[in-house]
């Protein structure tokens, strides 16, 4: 689900800076986002406000600190769950789903994309 965008994209200081478009898939929906930054900010340029839902409740939950301290930001990347999304970079192609309620670790390296083995490199 997208809405209105809360956050608006600055303007480059120089035309050689702006990061070319991506696209991605939320939720099994393309996206078209600036590349070259989080995929927490990528989609939230794009409108994008509801990451995950809580394990208890399933209240919705978004990006909070945008640094990795907190874990509001958890979306699972290219098969990959628990993924904090304002510490992962945008990448063209990316399947990114929104988390919803609790995942079970160890995460099974066989269910997932290529990408995703390369990442969960110590099979945690």
């Amino acid at each position: 689900m997208t809405s209105k965008p809360l956050f608006r994209v600055l303007a480059p200081l120089a035309p050689a800076v702006a990061d070319a478009t991506v696209q991605i898939w939320f939720n099994d929906q393309p996206l078209d986002v600036p590349g070259g930054r989080s995929v927490a900010a990528a989609l939230l340029a794009a409108g994008v406000q509801r990451f995950r839902a809580t394990p208890v409740t399933g209240a919705p939950r978004g990006p909070y600190c945008m640094m990795g301290a907190c874990f509001e930001c958890l979306v699972e990347i290219d098969g990959v769950p628990s993924r904090k999304s304002c510490l992962v970079t945008v990448q063209d192609g990316m399947r990114i789903h929104s988390q919803e309620g609790a995942r079970d670790l160890p995460f099974d390296a066989d269910q997932a994309s290529p990408h995703a083995t390369q990442e969960n490199a110590h099979g945690r």
